[in-house]
């Protein structure tokens, strides 16, 4: 009698059904932009990011990013600054401001989550808004 090796197989439910969305993430501080990749990356989001905002409209392309989440105070170009010309270029692409300060023009911002707060926060805004762009 031929004995079969043990297998076992895992799966890994997916807690977002359908194609994976795509986030530009916008941040020069490495100890925020770094944990908030991670985070939205172990939720299921893929997520490109940039230090600067400069940088970021270099890599923005509407037809990859579904989202795009910024501080506001950045070195030289701020994330308000970079809204505008993100919505400039794609209308349709939502953006989030993840800072703890406000711009006072928020007509090109489709929310803002005030920080510090539990990544969490940002988590269910971005949820929201895609789920709603669907």
């Amino acid at each position: 009698m031929a004995v079969r090796p043990a297998t076992s197989s895992i799966i890994v439910a997916s807690s977002r059904p359908g194609p994976t969305k795509t986030i530009l993430l916008v941040d020069d501080q490495d100890e925020c932009r770094v944990p908030a990749k991670w985070f939205l990356n172990n939720f299921g989001y893929a997520v490109d990011s940039a230090r600067t905002a400069e940088e970021a409209l270099v890599i923005f392309d509407p037809k990859i990013h579904d989202l795009v989440i910024t501080d506001n105070s950045m070195p030289g170009m701020s994330g308000g600054e970079m809204a505008h010309i993100i919505k400039l270029r794609s209308p349709r692409t939502l953006v989030v401001m993840y800072s703890g300060m406000p711009p006072v023009d928020r007509a090109c911002l489709d929310a803002f989550v005030h920080r510090p707060t539990h990544l969490l926060s940002l988590k269910d805004t971005v949820d929201k808004l895609l789920a709603a762009a669907c």
